[in-house]
């Protein structure tokens, strides 16, 4: 089964259980920036928290968990780590009400040949979580977001909710790291595309 296989399968199931859901990760970074591998497929759900335990049931009746306890694991930590089939691995992520409500309105449904329509988180929003994130690849991934989009992006929308969110992650300055993205981003394209 390939990722995009998986990925209509776990969409299938959200859409007719009624559960606002988009894809992140891989799948986001391939159609918002620099095509990369990825092997699993990544997915933010809005659960209440009276429907979380009834949502991780159904969930895991269909879908293989893939660690033991992934119920316990999901209630407590807010991610539910499954396999479709017995071999793509998906992470659900139980998003919180507030910014995911916002991301959520922004998503975009994305045409795929192989799969149908698919809700993927938007490039202003795949540029925030993956700030937030910090990692290296993550930076990688934001100025090729930034690139690939030509930066005709929401700038202010990603500064507003990254000075939201300076407070909450202490390894480092996600607006900080934003902006060094965006200005190598802006001499990358400026380098390839000289006046």
């Amino acid at each position: 089964m390939t990722l995009l296989e998986a990925a209509a399968k776990v969409a299938t199931f959200l859409q007719g259980e009624g559960i606002p859901y988009f894809i992140m990760g891989g799948m986001a970074v391939q159609q918002w920036g620099e095509p990369r591998m990825t092997h699993d497929v990544d997915v933010t759900v809005l659960v209440t928290q009276e429907e979380l335990p009834r949502f991780v049931d159904k969930a895991t009746a269909l879908f293989l968990p893939r660690i033991p306890n992934a119920r316990a694991f999901a209630l407590k930590h807010r991610v539910l780590l499954v396999k479709v089939d017995d071999s793509v691995p998906v992470d659900i992520s139980l998003g919180i009400p507030g910014y995911e409500d916002a991301a959520l309105s922004r998503a975009r449904w994305v045409d795929f040949p192989q799969a149908g329509s698919l809700r993927l988180v938007g490039p202003e929003d795949l540029i925030i979580h993956k700030c937030v994130a910090g990692r290296p690849r993550d930076v990688e991934d934001v100025e090729g977001v930034l690139i690939r989009q030509k930066l005709e992006l929401e700038m202010d929308l990603v500064r507003e909710w990254l000075a939201q969110f300076q407070h909450l992650v202490d390894t480092h300055d996600p607006l900080e790291l934003f902006e060094q993205a965006l200005a190598r981003a802006r001499a990358g394209l400026t380098d390839n595309h000289p006046a």
